[in-house]
């Protein structure tokens, strides 16, 4: 024990410096505890605050942030969306291409090339419009009148048969506009996807069991997130890709499974099939926005326009019910949509204002709009 007269002789000055030395001895530790917590973790979720957790518990990692320790080289990532060649599908995918060029050169983009994953087996008019690579469909019948399980089998095929010079892949759906440049958003070899909140494995157990067993680890391991969008690793798409194809059309075969899944299903047969093969996400909020429901475009990248937006002449939600104003991408099924959309009434959220006037601007600009 130090007596108190000694005390009264140590400098100031000396006790400030001991003072400063334990904090950034404590604080090194500190960190140095965090940062392996964090890297033992597979799974991350950030908010569109930025905020950030995971499966771990260690709610202090930001992947944000920590990608910049990890990047080396070009992290340039390739665009891919898979299409058919009808009407519905080639308007949006002709939108889709007119904003993909148009932020792919704006500050903070990291998107490389672009490719239609056409699953039609035959060229289409739109070949020298947009870069595009042809893949057979599934054999007839075998989708049982789901389309969207080519989606698996189509990028499987790209995949062995294209040359795709950028490390990274983008999945992305026609119906997706970029309203804002897009980094990369994956980390090393963890990929990263915008979480649905319609995913929900755990409400699921009993079906997810069937094709992820018990052994395998909790069902948590099975992400919230369908294939789309995601950012993902070449080399890890490619190990995923054929056992996505293989789980969706086990629960298409399965009835239980196809009820309980629905229209979702390919989406859990890629959540299933990533978990199958030890691959976690980086859980994106800010990596999508579906309008009606969420209200501003702000800093998010992609629009995703599923949803009808349907409103009254005072700006109010008519959803389920045709609206005065309406902008639904399924009026449009046999043809575009024409120029000039009207714009919504007052009081509408700012992220339906803002998907309509882009759709006006891509429609103003792309050749031969009202031809196709």
């Amino acid at each position: 024990m130090i007596p108190r007269k000694n005390m009264s002789r140590v400098s100031p000055l000396l006790l400030i410096l001991l003072a400063l030395g334990f904090f950034f001895a404590t604080y090194n530790l500190v960190t140095l505890i965090i940062h392996n917590r964090a890297t033992t973790s597979s799974s991350v979720s950030i908010s569109t605050s930025g905020s950030s957790s995971n499966g771990g518990g260690s709610e202090w990692f930001d992947p944000v942030k920590e990608s910049n320790l990890v990047k080396s080289g070009d992290r340039k990532f390739h665009v891919a969306l898979t299409a058919t060649d009808a009407p519905y599908s080639k308007w949006q995918c002709r939108i889709m291409y007119y904003w993909y060029k148009k932020m792919k050169e704006r500050d903070g983009s990291e998107m490389g090339g672009f490719t239609r994953v056409l699953h039609s087996g035959k060229p289409d008019n739109l070949m020298e419009e947009i870069p595009t690579f042809v893949v057979d469909p599934l054999p007839e019948g075998l989708d049982r009148g789901y389309i969207v399980l080519n989606r698996p089998w189509a990028f499987v095929q790209w995949l062995e048969k294209a040359s795709i010079e950028e490390e990274y892949i983008l999945m992305a759906e026609p119906d997706h506009v970029f309203a804002n440049p897009l980094p990369n958003l994956a980390r090393g070899d963890l990929p990263a996807a915008f979480p649905f909140f319609y995913i929900k494995p755990a409400e699921h157990e009993e079906v997810i069991r069937k094709y992820y067993p018990e052994d395998l680890g909790p069902v948590t391991n099975v992400d919230p997130i369908g294939n789309s969008p995601v950012i993902i690793k070449k080399s890890i798409l490619e190990k995923i890709a054929p056992t996505w194809m293989n789980i969706s059309l086990r629960m298409k075969d399965d009835p239980e499974t196809d009820k309980a899944f629905g229209w979702v299903l390919e989406m859990y047969g890629y959540a299933v099939a990533s978990a199958l093969h030890g691959v976690r996400h980086i859980l994106r909020k800010d990596f999508m926005l579906q309008p009606p429901w969420d209200l501003e475009v702000g800093k998010k990248f992609i629009i995703h326009y599923t949803y009808g937006c349907d409103y009254n002449m005072k700006g109010e939600l008519t959803y389920g019910k045709i609206g005065e104003w309406r902008f639904d991408k399924r009026s449009y099924l046999r043809g575009p949509p024409p120029k000039n959309l009207s714009l919504p009434p007052p009081g509408v959220p700012e992220s339906v204002v803002r998907l309509v006037k882009m759709v006006n601007e891509a429609t103003a600009n792309i050749p031969g709009w009202e031809t196709e």
